[in-house]
């Protein structure tokens, strides 16, 4: 196993950092390394922006439901799926693109090339010896976040990233069983393994959680999921992202 592999592998996310600011160096180092990430057709349809004012970072831990890491790390980033550069060059050359530029297919890729690039910064900040955690809650409020960062049309801020040296390193969470989540030739639909799988991946999550909280926890992932499922969340969002000039057609 080499380095690259250990240090995907050892992942977990970081809630709490060192108060010290990430060099201009690192920061550069991280942005490059998204940058080479793979991209559809070229495109390059995602831009990232770096939070660095205290007041813009206290206001999205909040907007973000009050996540205290997301306010107090060595740098926080926003990664967006960003089409208005392309929007630009159709103007350059006096060309209507609105049907491709709206489309659920451009769209996808613009979501696609993020994550793509989001996961290349993580790993990269991690091979530099520090910690990361993924923000989805910034989802919660976009008209708001898009206010803070001043973002134009068809682009739209998908989740932050915050970044810094690692006060704790948690114990890592055990993923779903491999053959769980790797099909072969076609997708195994037979619900008696599916269940049991699942069941005894409960189990392993159970005992995580007891282990962890000294016996204050106990709950299943399937029961985090079906709670999740329970209680819709951002119904807001097709109306906003179509309003942002994304996946209309």
């Amino acid at each position: 196993m080499n380095q690259v592999i250990e240090t995907i592998l050892a992942h977990r996310s970081i809630r709490k950092f060192e108060d010290k600011a990430l060099t201009e160096e690192q920061i550069k180092t991280i942005v490059q390394s998204s940058q080479a990430a793979s991209t559809s057709s070229f495109v390059q349809a995602f831009s990232i922006i770096g939070v660095k004012d205290q007041q813009k970072k206290t206001k999205l831990a909040e907007l973000a439901g009050g996540q205290a890491y997301v306010a107090e790390n060595g740098h926080f980033f926003v990664f967006c799926a960003d089409l208005y550069r392309h929007q630009l060059i159709a103007e350059m050359y006096k060309q209507d693109s609105d049907q491709v530029l709206e489309s659920t297919e451009k769209f996808m890729v613009a979501v696609i090339d993020a994550a793509l690039a989001a996961q290349n910064a993580v790993l990269a900040a991690e091979s530099m010896g520090l910690g990361a955690v993924y923000i989805g809650g910034l989802r919660n409020n976009l008209e708001e976040v898009c206010k803070v960062l001043k973002t134009p049309a068809r682009v739209v801020p998908l989740f932050g990233i915050a970044v810094g040296y690692p006060l704790a390193k948690p114990d890592q969470k055990q993923r779903l069983p491999y053959e769980h989540v790797y099909h072969e030739d076609e997708y195994e639909q037979n619900q008696e393994t599916y269940i049991a799988q699942l069941k005894q991946y409960d189990q392993d999550i159970s005992s995580y959680y007891e282990k962890r909280t000294s016996g204050k926890r106990n709950d299943t992932w399937t029961g985090q999921m079906a709670g999740l499922l329970s209680k819709p969340t951002r119904m807001y969002m097709k109306e906003f992202i179509e309003s942002k000039g994304f996946n209309k057609r």
